[in-house]
């Protein structure tokens, strides 16, 4: 099986050890375990006496009932049943794919978008149509477009809402509207929904809430910021469910004890832990409202509440020398847009600490100035 290299991952891997400054990534500033257990007003010793009574067994092989229960809660019309816990979106994504996708289907993907929901159904023979994103329009995919690309032999429709590189999210009518080209095919739309807006006026429901056969995809790792727990989940009807649970036997059997007891307990503390996201986002997207408006080289499509974003760099350079360079001489790490197959354009993930944002875009503008 041919597969081609994780484009981002790739890149990560390579230089986020050397970054000084980090402005690159896609959650939300990472908590540490004292503060995940101070939101929820706990106190260390109490949770750590309950965590070493626990035997290193394999656990609860779909997930905790106390994990279950609370990620129903995430939902309007999700029984228990139909949750598995997987290893973080990446797992519920493969597992998906892995269960659904055969040589020769049709499959339509959100492009550019989370780089597993194209080259895995390629790796796995499928006819991928990439379905484009479009600046002008907010970095919003055409409906229209989607109508022409559809089959009657098309097997799934691969989006991530909000999007990853752009932060684009696809609201309610035009889910509907998804909801309603999918159904002429009866095709399954897969959703990797792991950037939850975190601004109220937004409304994105999951696919699982609008689709019998939608897949609904998401993990601790970005809304949640305890991207280290490696805990995520995937929903569907019933009958998907059980399918995946035969396929997912193979793949992972289950995840640690520890990481389903912090992943059941924020989950439990959602709201304080919301409630800080929500003050990182708004704080840190004003900062970068202010540099971008202060900043000829840069205009960016504002991402809408999660904590991913895309750049435009008026740069008579390749982007991904840029970066490089960026990097080597001023500490600053960005993703080159080149990595989603847009040249020109950086993904700048400003839910960092807010002092290694300020510091980060003032090196970034200082470099840019070699240009003026």
């Amino acid at each position: 099986m041919e597969i081609a290299a994780f484009g981002v991952e790739e890149w990560l891997n390579d230089w986020e050890n050397q970054a000084v400054y980090d402005i690159a990534g896609s959650s939300i500033d990472s908590l540490t375990v004292t503060e995940v257990l101070a939101l929820g007003g706990r106190s260390q010793e109490e949770f750590l006496r309950e965590l070493l009574q626990k035997k290193l067994n394999y656990g609860w092989i779909e997930g905790s009932p106390t994990f279950k229960e609370e990620v129903a809660k995430l939902y309007q019309r999700v029984a228990t049943s139909q949750i598995l816990q997987t290893n973080g979106a990446t797992g519920a994504n493969h597992l998906a794919l892995y269960a659904l996708i055969e040589k020769g289907d049709h499959v339509i993907s959100l492009y550019p978008s989370y780089q597993q929901l194209y080259d895995i159904p390629k790796s796995l023979g499928a006819e991928v149509s990439l379905w484009q994103i479009h600046e002008e329009e907010g970095w919003l995919p055409s409906l229209d477009e989607l109508r022409s690309m559809i089959r009657p032999n098309t097997k799934m429709i691969c989006i991530n809402n909000a999007n990853n590189p752009t932060g684009a999210v696809m609201e309610r009518p035009f889910l509907e509207e998804l909801v309603s080209i999918a159904q002429e095919v009866g095709a399954y739309i897969l959703s990797d929904e792991v950037y939850k807006p975190l601004d109220s006026r937004y409304d994105v429901p999951a696919i699982v809430d609008l689709y019998e056969k939608g897949i609904s995809v998401n993990s601790m790792s970005k809304t949640y910021s305890v991207a280290g727990v490696r805990v995520g989940w995937i929903v569907a009807n019933d009958d998907l469910s059980n399918l995946f649970r035969k396929y997912r036997d193979y793949t992972m059997i289950c995840a640690g004890m520890v990481d389903d007891a912090l992943a059941s307990y924020v989950l439990q503390n959602k709201d304080a832990v919301l409630a800080r996201n929500q003050a990182i986002v708004a704080e840190n997207l004003q900062l970068v409202r202010d540099w971008v408006e202060e900043e000829p080289r840069v205009s960016l499509v504002y991402p809408s509440a999660v904590p991913v974003s895309f750049i435009k760099l008026d740069i008579p350079e390749e982007i991904e020398s840029f970066c490089l360079r960026l990097l080597q001489e001023k500490g600053v790490l960005l993703v080159p847009g080149n990595r989603f197959d847009r040249p020109g354009y950086a993904r700048l993930g400003y839910c960092t600490q807010a002092s290694t944002l300020k510091t980060g875009l003032a090196l970034l503008s200082d470099f840019l100035r070699q240009y003026d």
